[in-house]
């Protein structure tokens, strides 16, 4: 088998066009494309199936985000934040294995509280300050990146939170963003893999999503230059507000 059966034409039709959509605000702000993903996937397919979608996609943008300044800044911020990616990386491990044993409300509900919390948080303005050479505050928040996405593919509102609160540029930031959400990735392909959730049955749907999600990207990168990237962005935390609060309605209706 090499195609869920679930998925018919209009269905995979429409998961295009989240992934399309997903790609551009990707492509734009350097974040957000797995929260929309799993958001707008999980309203027509399965949790299951609606994660194995989104890993391919990510892999593949965040990749090319990480190296879009090139290899030598990518690997110059692989090392800066290693404790970040090292707490992320042992976490989602850990956390991945948990999907297959989970009900779905409750899938729900653990992906839809996060995104619903951070959006509500960076809407309301909080903005706390760290120093990027405290060590605990980079573990614990890389630990709790890595728990939320082995379980829901998104890790973002944590990172762009910690990234924020350090004050990095925003040159850097989209960057950094990309190499951790690439190693991240990386491991979480690996990790579903192993769960049993990533087999020739759901891959191909995945790798699928990949193309308009690429295409999608670099038609959002060609936008940021031209838009308000502050304004745009507080229109994508409702829009995730709005997903997140979805999909803990659905948790709760059972």
């Amino acid at each position: 088998m090499f195609w869920p059966d679930v998925l018919t034409p209009s269905l995979f039709a429409l998961a295009c066009l989240v992934a399309f959509g997903a790609g551009v605000v990707k492509g734009i702000s350097g974040f957000a494309m797995p929260m929309l993903m799993i958001s707008g996937l999980s309203l027509i397919l399965p949790p299951e199936l609606a994660l194995a979608g989104l890993i391919p996609p990510t892999l593949a943008t965040n990749g090319l985000q990480a190296l879009r300044l090139g290899p030598r800044a990518a690997w110059a911020n692989l090392r800066r934040f290693r404790l970040y990616m090292a707490a992320l990386l042992v976490m989602l491990l850990i956390s991945a294995q948990l999907v297959s044993v989970l009900r779905p409300e409750w899938l729900y509900l653990m992906i839809g509280g996060p995104v619903l919390l951070f959006a509500l948080l960076m809407l309301a303005g909080w903005s706390p300050r760290l120093r990027e050479q405290a060590r605990l505050p980079a573990m614990l928040v890389g630990g709790l990146s890595g728990f939320v996405g082995g379980l829901s593919g998104v890790w973002g509102p944590p990172t762009v939170l910690y990234l924020t609160a350090i004050d990095l540029p925003k040159r850097d930031h989209v960057q950094v963003q990309g190499v951790i959400y690439g190693v991240g990735a990386i491991m979480l392909f690996g990790a579903h893999v192993g769960s049993g959730l990533l087999t020739w049955a759901t891959l191909p749907f995945g790798l699928a999503l990949t193309i308009p999600a690429v295409a999608a990207m670099r038609l959002g990168q060609q936008v940021q230059d031209r838009i308000d990237q502050k304004t745009f962005r507080r229109v994508i935390l409702v829009v995730l507000l709005v997903a997140g609060a979805n999909l803990i309605r659905r948790a709760l209706a059972g």
